[in-house]
């Protein structure tokens, strides 16, 4: 049996934009490295245009942002300068490093309207000795990204190592991140030899040891499960997982494995010191505040 459900929960990350957070949980914050998942869309048109939409641009330190779409496009901007469209099949991966800021933007009217918009992000946190390297940013396209086919199955290797494929997107810790697409009655398995290891179930509806799992839903397996995983309707699954790093921090955006370096980040995004994207510099998200006790503001929570 597997180990944990996790259901998705609703929440906002922008005015007009709702999404499913999946990561992280109260009973489970972590799933190897992999801190974070939220799935964006698909976005019903928007009445108010796609500025409603839009993540202003906010800071991250001590993880990597992975941001892969199933449709649509998003504009990204940081603080190296760089502007980047992601279209399905790529991937973006930003390491924040000891910190960056960056927004996006959702500045195609057309896919918008025809309510194509639909993405998975994640964030990797990043081993001890690279929480404090310098920002970086990597746009990987689809030819870089192996791709496995069999009767009935479409894979797509997004990061790591799984199954025998590799490919060159920079990790810092071992793990494996898939994109994989069933025909109804195809059967699939998740990846071994990792201690932790999940599988979110994006569209479709799949059995797994006799039991039902929909959209929505994460199943995590412990170590000792080879799950046999069967397709009854045309599935969309994403299969992640990976070695533990250890305790970690969590407030925001930031994390770390240190409390205090938490509270130098949100000093630093107060005070202006992590720079905003040159070509995106109008506007930003302020830190939060918590309005119910304006005395005592949130504590970094702990993750491990």
């Amino acid at each position: 049996m597997p180990d944990m459900i996790i259901e998705a929960r609703k929440a906002s990350i922008a005015p007009g934009m709702e999404v499913r957070r999946i990561l992280p949980f109260r009973l489970r914050r972590m799933v190897g490295p992999f801190i974070f998942m939220d799935h964006a869309g698909p976005v019903a048109p928007q009445a108010g245009g796609a500025t409603d939409l839009d993540v202003r641009p906010h800071p991250h330190i001590g993880l990597a942002t992975v941001s892969y779409l199933f449709g649509g496009q998003v504009t990204h901007r940081d603080s190296l300068g760089i502007e980047q469209v992601i279209k399905p099949g790529e991937v973006n991966w930003m390491t924040a490093g000891r910190g960056i800021a960056h927004s996006e933007r959702f500045e195609n009217p057309a896919v918008l309207a025809g309510g194509e918009l639909e993405m998975i992000q994640t964030w990797v946190a990043l081993p001890e000795k690279d929480e404090e390297q310098e920002p970086t940013f990597e746009n990987y396209q689809p030819e870089a990204l192996p791709v496995f086919t069999e009767k009935g199955v479409w894979m797509r290797l997004i990061a790591g190592d799984a199954f025998g494929l590799k490919n060159r997107v920079q990790t810092k810790s071992p793990l494996f991140y898939l994109h994989v697409v069933l025909d109804a009655g195809a059967t699939f398995t998740i990846p071994q030899g990792y201690a932790e290891r999940a599988l979110y179930v994006a569209k479709g509806r799949v059995e797994v040891a006799g039991h039902f799992y929909s959209p929505g839903q994460m199943i995590v397996f412990n170590r000792s499960e080879h799950p046999r995983i069967l397709a009854h309707e045309p599935s969309a699954l994403m299969l992640l997982g990976g070695e533990p790093l250890g305790e970690r921090f969590i407030w925001w955006n930031f994390v770390s494995s240190r409390k205090e370096r938490i509270e130098q980040a949100k000093a630093d995004w107060q005070a202006g010191r992590i720079m905003l994207p040159p070509n995106d510099n109008q506007e930003f998200i302020p830190l939060p505040q918590d309005r119910s006790r304006p005395s005592n503001p949130p504590q970094p929570e702990l993750l491990s």
